[in-house]
């Protein structure tokens, strides 16, 4: 069993807890239970290891470099347990040290100036950014290492120090990113602890903490809100979306397709910025469907070692569960099977790549966020309608418009209600870019310089010329 690691040591546990194979249903491994001592000498250790970490920028910068290259030395290792716990085939898993790596590059980078507000015979004003202390980072089981570093990464480099919980779903990965970080940072410059849900709840309630960065559900993010704003910590919360993709009736039906499926079924479709709801113009609708029909029935759902896999099981057995509700809530409300419909006759938690037309927007499926290999595709007559009811929900992360003009799709697509607006593309997301969402998908953003600045107190520092 991999262990925690708290102040750069090997943690123990009594307790422990099962962590399931996606591809097979069965347990792998287990993974050690956090007690309350433990979370407490975490918090400790972080807050002692940030006086100092937070005084030398250069050293940061080193360090995060130094890590990058760990990383990347260990990156078979990490791939290999991202894909035991999670299910993903061989070229996916393969993604996130490398997004690990890429991140800690960025932000090792970047300087945080000071900014002169005023500068005459009266005074001297400047901005400057300090950081919060010791941060609570509370990852989601879709990608366990490569969201957990899109907060280590600016955390560390604003000078905070970090005790990360990933999902108890998906913690392998990331107790063995813990275990290789206590082995180049300085000790409890990042803590690591697994557990369930109540262990994120009380890192939220601890009283180190000054900052929280959250990835997971809207539900699960208004408790952290809510118990951070008793001692008013700072929040991140990226809750997910329900993207919807607008296609114009001016498009090239064989390249659109061949874009915007592969983004919609990334990762089986367990993604939140992913495209997760098609609007096609009804006079081209049939052709779109079938178009989109035929992709699907052409990606392969199987083995995730096996190099003719194209896509792996879901990850957890409740989305397994809820994605199979939702197909069969929809069918039963009348839409239509263009593709799939259908859990796989196998173990583990195989779905087919399932395209839903003739389908309503009132359909849950459609509503809410399916998180998995289900895609509806929706009729419209006018695009002003299509806008309309692409923004006709609580989500508002990201959006696209697919078109052969691309000036005319900007034009639509200025007017999605969402955080990040693409343009015959969906789902790209750089580093130097910040991403966050509208309206329920979240507060504040990560990555980019706005990301890093997340991870500080503003100061003004006003000098008097006298």
């Amino acid at each position: 069993m991999l262990t925690m690691t708290i102040d750069g040591k090997a943690a123990e546990t009594v307790a422990a807890f099962d962590v399931v194979n996606p591809a097979t249903g069965e347990v792998a491994d287990t993974a050690p239970e956090c007690t309350a001592d433990q979370l407490d000498a975490a918090m400790t250790s972080a807050q002692r290891a940030q006086r100092e970490w937070r005084t030398d920028a250069a050293a940061r910068s080193s360090a995060m470099l130094a890590l990058a290259e760990a990383i990347t030395t260990h990156a078979d290792e990490l791939s290999t347990l991202l894909q035991l716990e999670t299910g993903k085939p061989t070229g996916v898993a393969a993604v996130e040290p490398g997004i690990c790596a890429a991140w800690l590059q960025y932000y090792a980078s970047l300087e945080l100036s000071r900014e002169v507000l005023q500068d005459d015979d009266t005074a001297l004003i400047e901005l400057v950014h300090r950081p919060h202390g010791v941060v609570a980072a509370i990852t989601p089981w879709n990608f366990p290492i490569a969201l957990g570093m899109w907060k280590i990464a600016p955390a560390l480099r604003a000078g905070n120090a970090v005790v990360i919980k990933p999902s108890p779903f998906t913690p392998l990965a990331v107790l063995r990113l813990g275990q290789i970080m206590g082995d180049v940072l300085p000790p409890g410059v990042v803590n690591t602890v697994t557990g369930g849900d109540e262990l994120g709840a009380a890192m939220v309630a601890h009283p180190v903490p000054r900052k929280v960065s959250f990835t997971g559900s809207i539900a699960g993010g208004k408790k952290v809100a809510l118990s951070a704003a008793a001692d008013l910590k700072r929040v991140t919360l990226e809750l997910g979306g329900n993207d919807a993709a607008i296609i114009l009736d001016d498009a090239d039906v064989a390249s659109t397709v061949a874009r915007l499926l592969p983004a919609a079924f990334f990762n089986s479709g367990q993604a939140c910025a992913l495209p997760k709801r098609i609007f096609a113009p009804a006079n081209r609708y049939e052709e779109f469907v079938d178009a989109f029909a035929a992709a699907a029935n052409g990606m392969q759902v199987g083995d995730p070692i096996a190099e003719t896999t194209h896509l792996g099981p879901l990850s957890t057995k409740p989305q397994f569960e809820r994605v199979g509700e939702l197909v069969d809530e929809a069918i039963a409300g009348g839409a239509r099977v263009a593709a799939g419909g259908h859990r796989v006759d196998r173990a583990g938690y195989f779905f087919e790549p399932t395209v839903l037309a003739d389908i309503a927007d009132s359909a849950r499926i459609v509503e809410e966020e399916q998180f998995g290999l289900a895609l509806p595709i929706l009729r419209y007559d006018s695009v002003d309608e299509a806008v309309r009811r692409a923004n006709d929900t609580e989500y508002g992360l990201c959006g696209s418009v697919w078109s052969s003009d691309a000036d005319r799709a900007t034009t639509v697509v200025e007017q999605l209600e969402v955080g990040t607006a693409y343009v015959n593309t969906h789902a790209v997301l750089p580093p130097n870019v910040q991403f966050g969402g509208a309206k329920a998908s979240g507060l504040g953003v990560e990555n980019g310089v706005p990301g890093l600045l997340s991870f500080t107190e503003a100061q003004v520092v006003h000098r008097a010329r006298v």
